[in-house]
């Protein structure tokens, strides 16, 4: 890298929460970072689930270079053992921390493609002393931006999975549009809650937010106005003894109590269960409502209403003119899918991994934060914050930092995300959906050495919100 090119800042794409961790690591450094985020204000994915309660406290979902850079504004940490919701998270730390970067974030600035200068993904000649260049849309149109490195932490939330199941949109999916939604609903907006008070819904999935899902339904169908609510649950596979988690054994309560509440869904008559269904088509009929059939030729009845809850995966099409070395199933970095592999692994087993393990072929490109597991759905927020500690060191040329490892996660690390929408009593407990025995494996320190060739420090007690954040 030549003296023009140090001189440039590192872009960072997305300021959510790992994206503004990665602006204050970086600063730390001495390093210029510039934060572009598509939206209209900081952590615009968070505020789309605002009415969602994280599983995690307060004290597991700030990152300590941001309260660093929080500290002389007057800035105080909200109560460590709160569960906010994402719209706290977002109104009580992100924009805030936003607010402190200033002019190092960039609003309505949505990226389109980013390449080194001069040179497409095929040529080779000079290539790693090349600048790279940022194209974007803004209020201005279109510009391009020259960056020394390019930190990705756009996240997935753009990019549900469909409804099909082969992994594509069902046939007529699109077309259905205005019956579907890919998200949980915030059943306490009064327009939402009409949309689906007195419906035939059908919920697909089998995650944690299926269940949230159901749990709220049932709900709804148990008031006044929601009377006639009923759901279709579909799921991929069949319903064995872990479908609803450990329930009352579960060793972490909130988890428990959300398996507990999608199973009363079913048992109370509110759901029905659908199993080894793989939708492959949705269709409208006279009265406007969608029947779903399966690839086995079944026809479920009409339903008023879809929500497809079938995880996320990354957008990697703005990347396309770099030299990204991706799992060919996870679409992760290398070096990370095994360590994060959702057949092997849940957030409490997943290794603890830095700028080594993210590195691609085109030298000082990072996918960090939950883009950075692709499809996998163990991702904590926690992590994403160790991450961007170590992709900061490395892009700063110290190579010890960059490949210590600072984890603060305990081997029953949850995996974050979203709880019941207003059970505060429930959050108080702690917990998350997804989590390792509570004993820990007695090879885990040993599996992690193994197979990175690095230390684990593993401290306090954290269990960070990732999922949807």
């Amino acid at each position: 890298m030549n003296a023009s090119t140090e001189a440039l800042p590192v872009v960072v794409i997305g300021a959510g929460p790992v994206g503004l961790a990665a602006a204050a690591r970086l600063i730390e450094r001495d390093l210029e970072p510039l934060v572009l985020e598509a939206g209209p204000a900081a952590a615009s994915a968070v505020r789309a689930w605002s009415h969602v309660r994280l599983f995690s406290a307060w004290s597991e979902v700030t990152d300590p270079a941001a309260e660093k850079l929080l500290a002389p504004t007057g800035w105080v940490k909200p109560d460590g053992a709160a569960h906010p919701t994402g719209g706290d998270w977002a109104a009580l730390y992100l924009q805030p921390l936003a607010d402190v970067l200033g002019d190092r974030v960039r609003y309505d600035a949505t990226v389109t493609g980013v390449s080194r200068a001069g040179r497409d993904r095929i040529v080779d000649a000079d290539r790693e002393s090349r600048p790279f260049v940022v194209h974007l849309t803004g209020p201005g149109g279109e510009e391009r931006i020259f960056a020394r490195a390019v930190i990705d932490a756009s996240g997935t939330w753009s990019t549900p999975g469909p409804a099909g199941g082969s992994g594509l949109a069902a046939l007529g999916e699109k077309a259905a549009a205005d019956r579907i939604t890919y998200r949980v609903p915030d059943l306490k907006d009064p327009s939402v809650r009409a949309r689906y008070a007195g419906k035939r819904i059908a919920v697909i999935g089998s995650g944690a937010s299926a269940f949230t899902t159901l749990a709220c339904l049932a709900d709804l169908a148990a008031s006044e106005e929601g009377r006639g609510t009923h759901a279709t649950w579909i799921l991929r596979r069949g319903i064995s003894g872990s479908t609803f988690g450990g329930g009352e054994a579960d060793q972490l309560p909130a988890r428990g109590a959300l398996g507990l509440a999608a199973k009363a869904a079913v048992d109370g008559g509110y759901a029905d269960a659908v199993t080894g269904f793989r939708t492959d088509a949705l269709e409208r009929d006279g009265a406007g409502r969608v029947n779903l059939v399966g690839e086995d030729g079944r026809r479920l009845d009409p339903v008023d209403e879809v929500i497809v809850l079938t995880g996320f995966r990354p957008d990697l099409g703005f990347l396309d003119e770099l030299r990204l070395g991706l799992d060919e199933r996870l679409q992760a970095p290398i070096a990370l899918a095994p360590l994060i592999d959702p057949n092997r692994h849940s957030c409490g087993t997943a290794l603890p991994h830095g700028a080594v393990e993210l590195s691609h072929p085109e030298k000082d490109v990072y996918l960090v934060g939950m883009k950075s597991y692709g499809r996998a759905p163990t991702f904590l927020a926690m992590t994403g914050y160790e991450q961007v500690r170590s992709v900061a060191a490395a892009l700063a040329g110290d190579r010890e930092a960059a490949e210590r490892v600072e984890l603060t996660l305990p081997e029953t690390g949850v995996c974050g995300g979203a709880g019941l929408f207003d059970e505060p009593e429930a959050a108080e407990q702690g917990g998350g959906c997804c989590a390792a025995p509570q004993a820990p494996h007695p090879a885990a320190g040993s599996a992690t050495a193994a197979s990175s060739g690095r230390s684990r420090t593993s401290v306090a007690a954290g269990t960070p919100a990732g999922g949807t954040a």
